[in-house]
């Protein structure tokens, strides 16, 4: 009998839902100490990602770094990479469109602070965060958000489904709707 090599990982979601926790509690100990709210309620993102893509994305990265066109995002934190003074993070909004609701924000230790960077590389998967900056192509191509400014709006307690192999079981994807709407791109477009 050999092991099943596609079959998603085994995590103890116990384990990093009191770790979460545990972050959570640092937040609003920070709050009491004056560093404010832990969950801010004056987040008001003036764009969607779909919307920053129908207008942004048609454009070469030599037409569009001269209009340095502002935006302001928020969204549920799906990726995340932490490379040092720099960091990529993809949010994903309500808007659909050509990325599925997502954009790439970009971020580093002369736009944001140290402080700010070192608070979001302890930030996870799930979290709703809130960005504004600047619009830019990275070599790749990618239309992505060099954020001046970047907020936890929310602390996520709960991991996110494994991105690759997502949700297995039917009646966790019927009873918890809302998870499979997060991560399955197929399930967003039906609803």
């Amino acid at each position: 009998m050999t092991p099943d090599t596609h079959a998603a990982p085994v995590t103890d979601d116990n384990h990093l839902i009191a770790e979460r926790r545990e972050k959570l509690k640092a937040l609003r100990e920070a709050q009491r100490a004056g560093a404010g709210p832990a969950f801010p309620n004056d987040v008001k993102p003036q764009h969607k990602a779909a919307d920053l893509f129908a207008e942004y994305d048609g454009m070469s990265k030599e037409m569009l770094e001269p209009l340095k066109a502002r935006a302001s995002v928020a969204g549920r934190m799906m990726l995340k990479r932490v490379m040092g003074k720099a960091s990529f993070a993809t949010l994903q909004d309500s808007s659909f469109g050509p990325s599925g609701g997502r954009i790439q924000i970009y971020l580093n230790l002369e736009s944001v602070g140290a402080e700010v960077l070192e608070a979001f590389k302890h930030w996870d998967l799930g979290d709703i965060v809130a960005a504004e900056g600047v619009l830019f192509k990275t070599k790749m191509g990618e239309l992505t958000l060099h954020a001046d400014r970047v907020r936890l709006v929310t602390k996520s307690l709960r991991p996110l489904p494994d991105k690759f192999h997502g949700i297995h079981d039917q009646e966790i994807k019927y009873r918890q709707r809302y998870v499979d709407l997060m991560t399955d791109e197929q399930a967003r477009k039906r609803f």
